[in-house]
């Protein structure tokens, strides 16, 4: 598997034979049936997972609100308490969302078809750390279905769907998780995934990075037996990276985020689909003729700038980088910096997981009734902090909507407090999710049955060829027939005529 930096050789990856097999038998799958209240803590850590936010509605036992999960004495069917979610009694509703899910997610379903004989992750110990949803659900029990032990946690203070939680508690997972928790409840709720007597992981499954530095600063001897982490958001990536140059990353990573089937589908047709999902369910507005700006324009920023274009809005983008600059202009759109339009925008929309690309000046500056989203990973790209002052007003309007007034009257609609908008209004299209939960998949079953020697403590990419039988399991979903090369032609290309067909700097 080659590094993230190296240059184009021969790749170490091999794919297993169930691997190959399934490639004639990826169709089987689509012909199937379906089923019938703490705060003491503060931020030393990290900044970015109670930085995100949440998914649509959850069935919510109103008389269990004010009491906290960490309080409550809960057991599922079969007698254990190992686990803390809000109300276990929800686990029906979310059995049926899991249900659901699993429709929208071939390729993780024929996958854990296909490989749950030969077992592939048999004695991994994973402990988890994403958004927990009914996406999320299919993951993990995929990882089950393939020999894993699993403990989870949630990524972020608000992304949970509590009925899902509920029934992955149910079915016998630990899940420590619920919507609403605390900064303190969410990092009790990762330590009782990590920390726990006759049980260590060595496999870490992250998104944002938070899991990896609380082994990291309190129990980093668990580094020793631990094989590798895979690592599926910007934000996480950027600290992996952070780690190895410092020379203080300890096991192998595999950066997810940034392979072909993550960063080309999940964060460009997902955030193209949930953006105006988002603020519509929030704001009920019309985007035909509104004047939007969006902050950066990678694959997410790309996504929103195509929808509201679609939709008839006046879009306009900011960039640092000279190369996604001219593919914005190039895509029709106007490259401004934020100062300039700041005043006359009606949406401004954050996508570049940077902090503060939204200050308090630029907030002062926005007209009445300006909306303020975030589509990034983290809440530090717009200066919510600074919002919180005595002469500013907060004002609830709904769940996940705010209106922050000034003294002058002048008011703006802040969404999900400056977090990830599409998992805090909306959801997210489950389809995009399972090419990204099966490349999730794929890491950790090739880092973990990796023999010594072949990653370094180092980060890499996933090999292109995994991209390509990624991509591969979701094409019959469009009943898709690829075209398949000639002798002659292979020879032509020197390819392989069953990939890769691309070489590594390749960029789609």
């Amino acid at each position: 598997m080659e590094k993230w930096d190296s240059n184009e050789g021969t790749s170490a990856f091999h794919m297993p034979e169930w691997m190959i097999q399934f490639a004639d038998q990826k169709q089987e799958f689509n012909k199937r049936p379906t089923k019938i209240g703490r705060r003491s803590l503060s931020r030393s850590i990290s900044q970015s997972s109670t930085d995100s936010y949440s998914s649509a509605a959850s069935y919510t036992d109103s008389s269990d609100d004010e009491t906290s999960p960490r309080d409550k004495q809960q057991k599922n069917s079969k007698g254990s308490s190992d686990f803390c979610v809000k109300n276990i009694k929800q686990a029906e509703f979310g059995r049926r969302e899991i249900e659901i899910a699993e429709q929208e997610m071939p390729a993780l379903m024929a996958l854990r078809k296909r490989a749950q004989g030969e077992k592939p992750l048999a004695g991994a110990k994973i402990v988890g750390c994403t958004h927990i949803t009914a996406q999320t659900a299919v993951l993990m029990e995929t990882l089950g279905a393939l020999g894993a032990q699993c403990r989870w946690a949630a990524c972020n203070i608000y992304s949970t769907l509590n009925e899902v939680a509920a029934a992955l508690a149910e079915s016998g997972f630990p899940v420590f998780a619920w919507k609403g928790e605390s900064e303190d409840d969410f990092w009790w709720c990762i330590d009782r995934c990590v920390n726990v007597e006759g049980w260590q992981p060595n496999m870490i499954l992250d998104d944002g990075g938070d899991l990896t530095h609380w082994i990291y600063k309190k129990y980093p001897n668990m580094f020793k037996k631990i094989k590798g982490i895979v690592e599926e958001s910007v934000t996480g990536v950027h600290r992996l990276y952070q780690l190895s140059k410092a020379g203080k990353l300890c096991v192998p990573a595999m950066n997810v985020n940034d392979s072909v089937t993550k960063q080309k589908f999940d964060n460009l047709y997902c955030c193209r689909e949930s953006i105006l999902d988002g603020l519509k369910r929030t704001t009920d507005m019309m985007f035909g003729g509104k004047q939007v700006v969006v902050c950066g324009y990678g694959e997410v920023g790309k996504g929103c700038c195509a929808a509201l274009k679609a939709m008839g809005s006046i879009v306009y983008v900011t960039e640092i980088d000279p190369i996604c600059a001219l593919q914005a202009c190039m895509d029709g759109f106007r490259l401004v910096k934020l100062n300039e339009v700041i005043r006359q925008v009606d949406i401004v929309i954050t996508c570049t997981g940077n902090k503060n690309v939204v200050t308090r000046e630029h907030l002062d500056r926005m007209k009445n009734g300006c909306i303020v989203c975030n589509m990034g990973h983290s809440n530090t790209e717009i200066d919510v902090a600074s919002l919180r002052t005595p002469e500013l007003t907060w004002e609830r309007v709904r769940s996940q909507v705010d209106h922050v007034i000034w003294p002058d009257g002048k008011r703006i609609v802040l969404l999900a407090e400056g977090r990830l908008l599409n998992l805090s209004c909306s959801t997210v299209p489950t389809f995009v999710l399972s090419i990204t939960a099966t490349t999730q998949a794929l890491a950790l079953i090739e880092l973990y049955n990796a023999p010594e020697g072949r990653y370094k403590q180092d980060v890499y990419l996933l090999p292109k060829k995994m991209d390509e039988y990624v991509a591969s399991l979701h094409l019959p979903t469009f009943d898709a027939h690829l075209t398949e090369l000639t002798d002659e032609q292979a020879k032509y290309l020197g390819l392989n005529k069953n990939g890769p067909f691309k070489p590594n700097y390749y960029r789609y």
